[in-house]
């Protein structure tokens, strides 16, 4: 098994994931105080308001992150290779990063785009975390 240290790209990863959770929901909250949303009541789904689509895309981050996590953690503790499982990370950062961006300013064909990305990067953190269960 490869020493912790070796993980540490995945580490950073891993904390940028929580940052970006913690910026889409800062974002999400503000726009709802800013459209005097009540707390708690449905947002109506439209494509043209803002906070919808800063809600969906806290939401869609929401759920994949328990993937990303659970591949990440489970790669570090049996010692898969580390600048794979590094690399297929930061690629799921970068691609959810770019997916929250095309959500906010409304770019559906690079918002799906990058969507597909991140789901290519959550496989490759599984085949490269089954490739030290192995």
């Amino acid at each position: 098994m490869e020493s912790i240290s070796a993980y540490h790209l995945t580490g950073i990863a891993m904390a940028a994931a929580g940052g970006l959770l913690l910026l889409q929901l800062l974002v999400a909250d503000v726009a709802g105080m800013r459209a005097k949303q009540t707390p708690g009541m449905p947002i109506e789904p439209n494509h043209e308001n803002f906070l919808f689509r800063a809600s969906r895309s806290l939401a869609n981050m929401n759920e994949s992150i328990a993937i990303f996590i659970i591949f990440a953690l489970v790669g570090i503790l049996s010692g898969a290779d580390a600048k794979w499982l590094g690399l297929s990370a930061w690629i799921y950062i970068a691609a959810r990063t770019a997916y929250m961006l095309c959500y906010w300013f409304n770019i559906k064909l690079m918002r799906s785009a990058f969507f597909g990305v991140s789901l290519l990067a959550l496989s490759g953190l599984g085949v490269v975390m089954v490739g030290g269960l192995v």
